[in-house]
């Protein structure tokens, strides 16, 4: 029985091996990388805090993303990509087989995602072995945004802008249930110079200082708000695969200082967006 449990875990570390071979080709080929998240890196570009113990918990292993020390030894499932991991792994593997209990491993939360800090080769065996949960000793770290499992590396960047965003703007507190999200690089740099603009025009109309708040509430109100509900009204979303509300936004505000610099009137703007649709649609 030993020798036959021997050469299964063997077998199992083979066939994860070469599942991992075919991620990284397929990777290759594709261009979108099938590495682990890197926590530190996260953390620096995110700004996130803590972490606050929580507890021992069933964590649901797909939403386990990345790694505190490790993210080169395995790939975005959890296989594993190098051979030096074999031993290791299979000792794990073996346990699994035998109905060893191990102790639970310990995970960083950020967002709705897991960072693995110890038991990278317990949950890399129990995926390959098809459990849904871990035990888990969590830890969670407060952040600004909402990650979820579906966060690439090439993501980090746009989201460390959107972290920068709201702590200049304090969006999230002025207005709890705005969420923007932007695929565009420097859009959310464009958002700032959109308030300073709007908080310069409203000191003209209203003929006294505006604060940083009241621009942004009344930006947040009357200039983005009425671009993005013609957007939903007229569903030109669907037109544009893998962009936001933010993107189309940052698109009818170029289309308006297009036309401006070409020497047309500046609309309001819904009714800016409205153009930008007709345009789009013609």
């Amino acid at each position: 029985m030993s020798d036959e449990l021997g050469s299964r875990v063997k077998d199992d570390f083979f066939h994860a091996r070469f599942k991992a071979f075919l991620n990284g080709v397929q990777a290759a080929l594709t261009g979108r990388p099938d590495t682990l998240l890197s926590y530190d890196e996260v953390k620096e570009k995110l700004r996130i805090g803590g972490p606050i113990y929580r507890g021992v918990q069933a964590v649901p292993i797909k939403r386990i993303v990345g790694s505190l020390n490790r993210y080169q030894q395995f790939d975005r499932a959890f296989l594993p990509k190098k051979d030096d991991t074999a031993g290791r792994w299979q000792r794990v593997d073996r346990a699994f087989y035998e109905e060893v209990s191990l102790p639970p491993v310990v995970l960083y939360k950020v967002g709705k995602v897991y960072f693995v800090v110890d038991g990278h080769h317990r949950v890399s065996v129990a995926r390959e072995q098809g459990q849904e949960f871990i035990d888990a000793e969590v830890r969670e770290c407060s952040t600004k945004i909402n990650i979820t499992p579906d966060l690439r590396p090439e993501d980090l960047e746009i989201l460390g802008e959107k972290v920068n965003f709201l702590e200049r703007t304090g969006l999230d507190r002025i207005r709890p249930q705005a969420n923007i999200k932007l695929t565009i690089p420097d859009g959310f740099s464009r958002m700032l110079e959109h308030i300073a603009v709007h908080r310069y025009f409203m000191g003209l109309d209203l003929k006294r200082d505006v604060s940083d708040a009241e621009a942004v509430a009344h930006w947040y109100e009357a200039v983005y708000l009425p671009i993005i509900r013609v957007i939903r009204e007229s569903d030109i979303l669907m037109d544009f695969p893998g962009k936001t509300e933010g993107d189309l936004y940052l698109w009818v505000l170029d289309h308006q200082r297009y036309l401006s610099a070409t020497g047309h009137n500046l609309k309001p703007p819904d009714e800016a967006a409205r153009d930008f649709v007709q345009g789009v649609e013609e």
